[in-house]
């Protein structure tokens, strides 16, 4: 329909909102667990120390992002050789499994050492689960896309992350403003892994419904390619998403860094979660449509360079007046600049591996980045803010990893088909004319 942006001939709006819907579930849940983490502690690794409760449910929020790995591999690569769907609906599958899981485990004080270990044990299926969902679902993203609209469809990837961290911070606030902190403590956590379980049989059935955008027709000619020119690729990619990494995990760290660190209210914190979501979810496809104009290079450059000089100062206000305006109003600038420049950084890799290879890569160096430096965001900054008492502490290591980011940005190569046609019609012309003089 005229004026209306169309994916492709073959692949109808309906399918991509299953992709867009099953991702959001999935990181509704992943993301829930870190904003309740000092319940979960409390309920889970009860201790004299408040402080060592909450380090040792942030080291099992950790343990999940040890299987991402490799799940990034096995369903990764199962996208590449079943084709993408399969690979997705596996993926949901072990999710909803790990969601309930999670939700129904008694407490410490019930079944003694078998509740911790139950639930490190469900917290690496939802690992393994999610670091094989997010090749196969952008790499269905990307191929489902016009060439000229790549970006801006691609970019639902973060879209569908930063919508789950909003729902999650919305129901977080509810149950904040509706329960005591009491009541919070003893079952207010649970109901909010229990809203994303409830939808989990909608997703499935969505995401049964998708076509195939590879290898559902040619199973049985799979293409080989050499992964040894792409080593580069991936290993700034590997830098570029660590960094995206870390600013992710401290915005999504504002609640528990509000409760714990500045003993502000926990419906304040909430909030703080709600304007991290919201921000990405307003900012996020606007980056995509950008990059599609623009070129992806610019897009992560110029945003990163503002965010880098900005953490400190915006940290420093909110730590110093501890005010709801001040809280909300930083996290806000920090959210937008950080999803301005991240955003291009999965368009431009998955893009930059063939179709072939192009789940599997992407899973495997997706699922590293997060592994190495997503499961130790949030306690290496709690731990920081121990040892050293300064409420800045997340702020240093943030401007660090965007400091190494903005180096690997220039060292990337530009893969937006609107620059790449621009650089074809400039050689052509230059070969048309022939040398001047």
């Amino acid at each position: 329909m005229k004026g209306k942006p169309e994916i492709s001939r073959s692949v109808p709006i309906r399918h991509i909102a299953a992709v867009v819907v099953g991702n959001a579930l999935e990181f509704y849940d992943f993301l829930t667990y870190a904003f309740f983490a000092v319940y979960i502690g409390r309920a889970f690794f009860p201790s004299s120390s408040p402080s060592a409760s909450l380090l040792a449910s942030l080291g099992t929020f950790g343990a999940g992002f040890v299987t991402r790995p490799i799940g990034g591999l096995v369903i990764g690569r199962m996208g590449d050789r079943l084709g993408r769907k399969p690979a997705m609906i596996l993926s949901f599958s072990l999710m909803g499994i790990a969601i309930t899981g999670l939700a129904l485990t008694p407490p410490h004080s019930m079944i003694g050492v078998a509740a911790p270990a139950l639930v490190v044990f469900f917290r690496m299926v939802q690992g393994f689960a999610l670091g094989g969902e997010v090749g196969p679902t952008t790499a269905f993203l990307l191929e489902a896309a016009p060439p000229e609209r790549r970006g801006f469809y691609t970019s639902f990837q973060y879209w569908t992350q930063d919508l789950s961290i909003m729902i999650s911070g919305l129901v977080g606030f509810a149950l904040a403003n509706l329960l005591s902190e009491q009541q919070l403590q003893d079952f207010g956590w649970r109901i909010a892994f229990l809203v994303g379980a409830a939808i989990v049989p909608f997703g499935l059935m969505l995401r049964r419904s998708l076509p195939e955008t590879f290898h559902a027709s040619d199973a049985g000619k799979r293409e080989r390619v050499s992964l040894r020119p792409y080593l580069f690729v991936a290993v700034i990619g590997l830098v570029l998403l660590a960094s995206s990494t870390i600013g992710t995990y401290i915005t999504s760290y504002m609640t528990t860094y509000a409760i714990a660190t500045l003993h502000m209210r926990a419906n304040i914190a909430f909030a703080a979660t709600v304007v991290v979501g919201l921000t990405g979810v307003v900012f996020d496809l606007v980056s995509g449509a950008l990059s599609d104009k623009i070129g992806r290079k610019p897009m992560m450059l110029i945003p990163g360079v503002v965010l880098l000089v900005s953490i400190l100062p915006a940290f420093d206000l909110i730590s110093h007046y501890r005010t709801t305006p001040i809280l909300l109003g930083a996290t806000a600038v920090l959210t937008t600049l950080l999803v301005l420049s991240s955003c291009p950084i999965v368009i431009w890799l998955t893009e930059s591996f063939p179709t072939a290879i192009r789940s599997g890569s992407v899973s495997v160096v997706y699922a590293l980045s997060i592994a190495l430096f997503g499961g130790t965001t949030q306690f290496s900054v709690t731990w920081l803010i121990r040892r050293t008492g300064n409420p800045l502490a997340p702020a240093w290591y943030w401007t660090v990893a965007a400091g190494v980011s903005i180096a690997a940005m220039c060292a990337t190569h530009e893969s937006a088909p609107c620059k790449l046609a621009k650089r074809r019609i400039a050689v052509q012309a230059a070969s048309l004319t022939g040398p001047v003089g």
